[in-house]
């Protein structure tokens, strides 16, 4: 597709469409784009609106041939990664050719790239899904954010299945309240085909404002969840649908870890493939990383988690404490230039459910991280923390602390291979630090 809405990818004959975006203007760069070789140019003054300009020309010349694939929409603040890669994973495991699109990058059969935003701005988004139409691909399962159905990048998109996970306190500094989120969220099962399934997490208190025709969670519902055993190393749980009851064994921890599974045994069971068979496979596949990603220390053990809201740091500390033997000790810390209203959240779930925390930088980018600090902590009432700023010194201090079947979870980068301040990218990984400190001093 030689069409561009970045100056810097312009190559000769490629048309410019100058967008206006939050902090950037495209039509500042209008003189680059030509001096790089563009032949066209797009602007406001040509078309009105830019941005409705591309959506309408991307909709219009491609979404009949992307829409001929599976494509599977899964939206909710928690919960998206691990249960959209866990559908590639058995989509995979049964040869059928699928790509996933999210946080953790795009993906056909293996990784192709990392990806700047969970859900892409529309133009690469639809580059990506002609990649999988041309590459014969059946399935598509695709995380989907509020800010990109806010800003319209699925324009023209139409989904086989819809799911939203649940709904909890993120993106304020993007939202103006929870109602403006919700609203955001709900815009995805509009976006569907007309034979298509709509899924909600029934135990969520948001799930009653989404039009829907498949349930699942511990509430009466299609998929009904009845009980679950949480271990150190494994999950096991019974969930019921169409009075038949079944159990599922999972190479996973985290409560949080059946609402994830589930979806997929659901959207299998629509495509024709049978629960059992969901059951047996989801046992093979693993979740991705930086999600409950588990390393041996001598006896005691460090996970890994990207959890960075405060439902999600009160569920993986919830699900720890129902399996821990030892005690608990959390390195947290939260993102700059970010939703400031989950801070103090964040502070008061880390200390009142660890025995002991390390308060430290996430990505603090132009923020001072003090302040950033200083959020978390202000109202705390417990004394139970301490603050180390580098997060390299802080999972040392972390991980020297670990006695006899103690955990350390290091939360809030989970995946991520880089760590910003003052807004240069520094490369740092969570699990990597861990490894390399047992590398060196075990």
């Amino acid at each position: 597709m030689n069409i561009k809405t970045n100056s810097k990818d312009i190559k000769n004959g490629d048309i410019f469409i100058a967008l206006k975006g939050i902090k950037n203007d495209g039509h500042d760069y209008i003189v680059d784009a030509i001096n790089n070789g563009a032949s066209y140019i797009i602007s406001d003054k040509v078309v009105g609106d830019t941005t409705k300009f591309l959506n309408e020309l991307l909709s219009s010349n491609f979404s009949f041939l992307i829409n001929k694939l599976c494509l599977i929409g899964i939206t909710g603040t928690n919960g998206k990664t691990t249960s959209c890669f866990l559908i590639y994973e058995i989509l995979r495991e049964l040869n059928i050719k699928s790509a996933y699109i999210g946080t953790i990058g795009f993906y056909i059969d293996d990784k192709i790239k990392d990806l700047n935003n969970t859900t892409p701005d529309i133009l690469t988004l639809y580059n990506l899904l002609l990649e999988c139409v041309y590459n014969d691909v059946k399935v598509v399962v695709m995380e989907v954010s509020s800010h990109s159905l806010k800003q319209n990048r699925l324009y023209g998109i139409k989904f086989d299945y819809v799911v939203f996970t649940n709904l909890t306190k993120d993106h304020l500094d993007f939202h103006s309240n929870m109602t403006d989120y919700l609203e955001s969220k709900k815009k995805l099962f509009n976006m569907v085909k007309e034979k298509s399934l709509k899924i909600v997490n029934i135990d969520d208190s948001y799930s009653n404002y989404f039009d829907y025709n498949m349930s699942y969670g511990f509430k009466l519902s299609d998929y009904h969840i009845l009980s679950y055993k949480l271990c150190s190393n494994k999950l096991i749980y019974k969930f019921k649908y169409k009075n038949k009851k079944y159990k599922v064994k999972l190479n996973v921890v985290g409560k949080y870890n059946i609402y994830n599974s589930i979806i997929s045994i659901i959207i299998l069971n629509d495509m024709g493939i049978s629960i059992k068979k969901s059951i047996k496979l989801l046992k093979k596949v693993s979740l991705p990383n930086g999600r409950m990603d588990i390393v041996k220390i001598k006896k005691a053990y460090a996970i890994i988690d990207y959890a960075h809201t405060p439902d999600a740091v009160e569920n993986i500390l919830n699900s720890v404490n129902e399996f821990k033997k030892g005690k608990i000790i959390t390195i947290i810390g939260c993102g700059g230039d970010r939703d400031k209203t989950k801070r103090k959240d964040m502070g008061l779930i880390s200390t009142n459910l660890s025995n002991y925390v390390i308060f430290t930088n996430d990505n603090p980018r132009s923020e001072n991280p003090i302040n950033i600090i200083n959020d978390i902590t202000k109202d705390l009432k417990n004394s139970n923390y301490e603050i180390i700023l580098d997060r390299h010194n802080a999972i040392i201090k972390g991980i020297g602390m670990l006695n006899k079947n103690d955990i350390l979870l290091i939360l809030g980068k989970g995946h991520e291979e880089y760590q910003i301040i003052n807004n240069i990218r520094y490369h740092f990984n969570d699990k990597e630090e861990v490894l390399n400190y047992i590398k060196k001093c075990i």
